[in-house]
């Protein structure tokens, strides 16, 4: 290839914001004159450079954009560690059909189990398929529309949660609301009803939600559009984080199974 060529073939890639078959021209020009490719095989290596370069950038791009506390995979989930957890159910919910069919997955569990792990690991497969996604703590959430009321935008920042296709909302349950923030709560759920999928954590079974809600009325109403289409989760089992300090001899084992009331009875 002559150097105008060169030239010719890289402004014409950059001019159509091919960047990384920009780069790789030459490169894999000379790999192909060593090994003898086809004019065929050489346009599919740069196309295929190029199609995975983009694929890693928009991942990247959206899941800075989803807010991730965190980049997990269901493959780094240790199932062995959690054998309440049915490895085939979260393939399947990772197939997202779920989102297709605009229902919710709750995972439920004490803290330290993965509940957030699982949830953000099928953030991250929806945001390989393409889908736009958003993750936050529920109290988090809250503020962020009562500042928005403040100012007379809680309408615009409600329809923004609303229009993702997945929202993921974390840690439901560790702190009460009050009437006027479960109001709101109540509102984000009934605005995505069978238009769009949520998945919740929750360190709280349903019977105790009451406890987390000012009145039964608001509850039961949340409640009823929750799980009208639903899949829940229950994981019953030890803390990572414990097990991490166990492991480095910051806690013993028998304090570990007794924050998770696993000691067995002598």
């Amino acid at each position: 290839m002559s150097s105008f060529q060169h030239e010719h073939i890289e402004k014409m890639a950059t001019d159509l914001g091919l960047s990384t078959m920009c780069q790789l021209t030459g490169p894999l020009a000379e790999e192909a004159s060593t090994h003898d490719w086809t004019y065929l095989d050489y346009l599919e290596r740069l196309l295929d450079e190029e199609t995975s370069a983009k694929f890693s950038r928009r991942v990247r791009v959206k899941s800075q954009m989803a807010n991730f506390p965190f980049r997990k995979t269901l493959a780094q989930f240790d199932f062995s560690f959690q054998p309440s957890v049915d490895k085939r159910k979260l393939n399947e919910l990772a197939s997202l059909k779920f989102i297709e069919e605009k229902e919710n997955i709750l995972f439920l569990g004490p803290p330290g189990v993965g509940k957030t792990h699982l949830a953000v690991s099928l953030g991250m497969v929806a945001i390989e398929a393409g889908m736009s996604v958003y993750f936050t703590r529920v109290h988090d959430m809250i503020h962020t529309l009562l500042k928005a009321r403040q100012t007379g935008t809680m309408t615009r920042k409600m329809a923004t949660y609303i229009r993702f296709p997945l929202l993921i909302v974390d840690e439901i349950g560790y702190l009460p609301l009050n009437q006027e923030e479960a109001a709101l709560f109540f509102e984000l759920v009934s605005g995505r009803y069978e238009k769009g999928s949520l998945i919740l954590t929750s360190n709280r079974s349903y019977g105790s939600w009451g406890d987390m809600f000012p009145d039964t009325i608001i509850t039961a109403a949340t409640l009823d559009r929750l799980l009208h289409h639903s899949t829940t989760i229950n994981i019953k089992g030890n803390s990572y984080r414990l097990k991490e300090k166990a492991k480095a001899g910051l806690v013993s084992q028998s304090s570990l199974m007794k924050a998770h009331g696993t000691e067995k009875e002598g």
